[in-house]
């Protein structure tokens, strides 16, 4: 369960600095050498079937068991290594030295705020902020129906500030626990905090990677996602209010498990709201990169942490000597570095397999192709609706930090509506978001991707709605 909460979170918190962009557009250091077009060149080619072979076993991650940092990570050598040969081939130096260092700062600044993200995530779910919140929905005796709507508006209200992932985990938990062998409830249950978690990571840069990545660009500001709002909700509740109806109308026994905070859990909960209003400051009143923000927080964490340590003393009516060394109970005091450990590490070196990819991608000149397709051949508005549905099939991530990497000139109104779709539209299917990936593995057997499927005309009618939506309340910026 704590893995399942990182990668979740880790997923949210990600997202944050990828969104910074690539150097398709990168100089030399003496600003006057050339840089190659190699889309019709062998190395073009190399490069984009070792990025499609690479990307193919990411998505074959639950099948093959391999982590999906493995191949991305090397597929991320294999094309700067082709464009570093075929440069130095042409007597070219420095072009493409200033290219990949630029993308591995953009990717210095993604590491270093989900790690400080991911570790707060771990500090909280130690000090069992997320375990009471699931024992306290378990206890109170909701019927099922009642617990569809509320799991899905805590979903959708959660996601904001904890991530997509994380937040779909947790509620996850919940229905897992009072649905036990109701099948039924259990994936309708899961299809809703899917929905619900996507929809709600759409109106803020801590929901998503790809709001993230908007966001650390200069996009769109802090306070313009709220626009979202409208557009997201009704995302949600369209899909909700017709599967409200296929619910069991049941009510499962309440439990009476008790469970209570560890000492400190609440003053983290302060602390990591604090950093992120600091992150938010330095971004949009000082002009600093945001992870300088969130550094500043987890040296708080990392003071307090110290606090709880040196006033740590073991509880006499649960202390067992033969137990002492047990990371259990109130047994072990708290350690931060320990909570920095168990930061999802695939995850950020995935980040970085996409970032340098997706970067010599574009630096080759592939991007450029595709932004002329897209956003001149089809237009904005097709294009940012066609984001979406990719974003089912392919994952959102590498497919937003392509667009941000092409940088398409269109309004604002536009630009929100790709954060808006390709928020969303992972939800069409289960594979299409690392909320739906996560809650298939933690639900196995009970939510799967047929189970989802039998759903997808729903949730696309309310992709639809949201877009609609997107253009009644915020057409004014389109």
């Amino acid at each position: 369960m704590r893995m399942k909460y990182l990668l979740s979170l880790s997923t949210f918190l990600t997202t944050i600095l990828i969104t910074c962009g690539i150097a398709i557009s990168a100089t030399s250091s003496g600003g006057s050498q050339e840089i190659l077009s190699l889309t019709s060149h062998w190395v073009g080619y190399i490069g984009i079937a070792v990025f499609v072979i690479a990307y193919g076993f990411v998505m074959l991650e639950e099948v093959t068991h391999m982590r999906k940092s493995k191949p991305v990570m090397l597929a991320a050598g294999i094309i700067w290594g082709l464009i570093g040969l075929i440069y130095s081939m042409n007597g070219i130096t420095g072009v493409a030295e200033v290219a990949i260092r630029h993308n591995i700062l953009e990717y210095a600044e993604l590491f270093l705020f989900l790690l400080v993200a991911m570790t707060f995530i771990n500090a909280m779910e130690e000090r069992l902020v997320f375990e009471v919140l699931r024992v306290k929905l378990v206890n109170a005796g909701f019927g099922f129906r009642k617990l569809f709507w509320i799991t899905g508006l805590l979903a959708f209200f959660i996601s904001p500030i904890a991530d997509n992932l994380t937040t779909a985990l947790l509620m996850c938990a919940v229905v897992m626990a009072i649905g036990k062998e109701n099948n039924k409830f259990i994936l309708l249950a899961c299809i809703n905090i899917v929905v619900a978690a996507n929809a709600g990571g759409a109106f803020s840069p801590f929901g998503d990677i790809t709001t993230l990545m908007v966001w650390q660009k200069g996009i769109v500001q802090f306070q313009e996602f709220l626009v979202l709002f409208i557009p997201a909700v009704v995302n949600w509740l369209v899909p909700a209010a017709i599967m409200h109806f296929a619910v069991p109308h049941l009510k499962p026994e309440a439990t009476t498990e008790e469970i209570r905070l560890k000492r400190g859990a609440l003053i983290i909960i302060g602390l990591f709201l604090w950093t992120i209003a600091t992150a938010v400051s330095f971004h949009n009143f000082l002009h600093l990169p945001p992870m300088v923000g969130m550094m500043a927080g987890l040296s708080l964490l990392k003071m307090f942490g110290f606090y709880l340590k040196k006033t740590h003393k073991p509880n006499d009516a649960t202390y067992d000597p033969a137990k002492a060394e047990e990371r259990i109970g109130q047994i072990v005091p708290f350690d931060v570095y320990a909570k920095v450990a168990r930061a999802e590490w695939d995850t950020l070196l995935f980040f970085y397999g996409i970032v340098l990819c997706v970067g010599g991608l574009g630096f080759m000149g592939y991007l450029a192709l595709l932004s002329q397709f897209m956003y001149l051949d089809l237009g904005p508005t097709a294009a940012n609706v066609l984001v979406g549905v990719l974003s089912a099939i392919v994952d959102n991530i590498p497919v937003m930090f392509a667009v941000l990497t092409m940088m398409p000139d269109m309004s604002h109104g536009q630009w929100l509506l790709v954060t808006l779709t390709a928020g969303v539209g992972g939800s069409m299917l289960s594979i299409g978001s690392a909320a739906g990936v996560a809650l298939m593995g933690q639900a196995r057997g009970k939510y799967t991707f047929l189970g989802h499927l039998k759903w997808t005309p729903v949730i696309t009618l309310g992709y639809v709605a949201s877009i609609v939506a997107h253009f009644l309340v915020n057409g004014k910026l389109m």
